[in-house]
């Protein structure tokens, strides 16, 4: 079903993604919104991943699991408070951070010590997305 016959005016959906302009408010809330997705996933999925592979200290209990793909569930939801419409944008953006944020939360929860392929990767791709979204339209 196109968005036309759900009564939508696609005019008035390139008008309004064309009239978005970033504001210091606006930047601040979608690089938190980036930060606390990655930070659910992450977390979500570390939990799943150490109840059913373990880590250096062995495995965890099943409710790791259950705990870990519930913050999976609310991590879903997250990207729908980005200030932007730009679906695709959104998510290419965040694979960025979550790069980042896999190195970091690599090394607090595991001691896996980032080296300087991942920080020079890591920068690298955090910088072309910054590019991509920022990037005046």
């Amino acid at each position: 079903m196109s968005s036309l016959e759900d009564g939508v005016n696609e005019d008035k959906l390139v008008q309004d993604d064309e009239s978005f302009h970033w504001s210091a408010a606006t930047i601040i809330q979608s690089i938190a919104v980036f930060l606390f997705a990655g930070v659910a996933e992450i977390v979500g999925g570390w939990l799943v991943w150490v109840a059913i592979r373990g880590n250096h200290a062995g495995k965890k209990p099943w409710w790791f699991a259950l705990i870990g793909s519930m913050v999976l569930i609310l991590y879903g939801f997250v990207p729908c408070l980005q200030p932007t419409d730009s679906f695709g944008r959104i998510y290419a953006v965040y694979g960025g951070f979550f790069i980042v944020l896999s190195f970091l939360f690599g090394w607090v929860l595991d001691g896996d010590k980032p080296d300087v392929g991942d920080v020079v990767g890591g920068s690298i791709s955090l910088i072309g997305v910054l590019l991509i979204y920022f990037w005046p339209r």
